[in-house]
């Protein structure tokens, strides 16, 4: 008796259209770990990659966690920054004329608030800035639900997509959690309230004994790697709407997995950080593929 071959996803060219553009290739630097771009423009080559999320946007200054932010430990890194960032004038003022100097890559700005009127202020503050797509940070703590995160229910995620979604008419990249019990029901909410993307994972909540100054906080780095190609995978068999795989990825055969899991881009974070060379790397062996 024949086995039967489990169909093979197809891979995505170097160049690819979606959200509206054309990216040169499929390797963007994830958010958070690339700050606005200026930051690392010495030690990474954005005009290389597809592109850069940037750090989280809020609507007033944060100052974050407080320090240590960063641990590592054997299978990866542990980080509470605490969505630290200038807030959303200084943003509009500073970061984005610069990022609007880049032209290769393109810009995807990652929003995030503690309110739906937080996420509103930021996309509606933003209006006609020069970006690809908003990332809607959905793992934030809403705090008119008790701390409860925007998309740790269909109810909360759908009411936060919907309200993005009426606050702007550039597309939005749903970024969703890796603890959901249904991730790819949860990508089909964001779809069904108008997401134009999903971007797989986020990081898993962590705790290490003398570790953090805030005491818990997000896991990344190669641990996370196959919880987040199945997490791809199952939501390309869910939704039409592309999927942006991140999570561990450290080299070429981590984002091919990606894509061959039918992610249409996948995002370097954590390794990028200890290497900066890693994200031009893979997106040059991308290009031989």
């Amino acid at each position: 008796m024949n086995a039967v071959a489990t169909p093979k996803l197809a891979r995505p060219a170097a160049s690819l259209s979606l959200l509206g553009t054309t990216f040169q290739n499929p390797v963007l630097l994830a958010s958070g770990t690339a700050g606005f771009g200026r930051e690392v423009a010495r030690v990474i080559d954005l005009e290389a990659l597809g592109g850069i999320v940037t750090k989280a946007v809020t609507p007033e200054p944060r100052a974050g966690w407080p320090a240590p932010r960063l641990v590592e430990f054997r299978g990866g890194m542990l980080n509470a920054v605490g969505l630290a960032n200038p807030g959303l004038e200084a943003v509009r003022r500073e970061a984005l004329p610069w990022l609007a100097g880049l032209s290769r890559a393109r810009v995807i700005v990652n929003v995030a608030g503690a309110t739906l009127d937080d996420y509103a202020a930021v996309l509606e503050g933003l209006r006609g800035a020069a970006v690809t797509a908003f990332e809607i940070n959905a793992s934030c703590p809403n705090t008119n639900a008790g701390g409860l995160e925007f998309g740790s229910d269909p109810e909360s995620l759908a009411a936060l997509v919907r309200r993005c979604r009426r606050a702007t008419d550039t597309p939005l990249v749903v970024k969703l959690s890796p603890v959901l019990p249904d991730i790819a029901a949860m990508g089909a909410v964001a779809e069904g309230e108008g997401a134009d993307a999903v971007s797989v994972v986020n990081t898993i909540p962590g705790l290490l004994p003398d570790g953090l100054g805030h005491g818990n906080g997000g896991v990344s780095g190669p641990a996370l790697l196959p919880i987040g190609v199945l997490a791809v995978r199952r939501l390309v068999e869910r939704v039409a709407v592309p999927v942006i795989g991140v999570g561990g990825i450290r080299n070429v055969t981590d984002a091919r997995a990606y894509l061959g899991a039918g992610a249409s881009l996948i995002a370097v974070g954590t390794a990028a950080l200890a290497d900066p060379r890693v994200p031009e790397r893979i997106a040059r062996a991308l290009a031989h593929d």
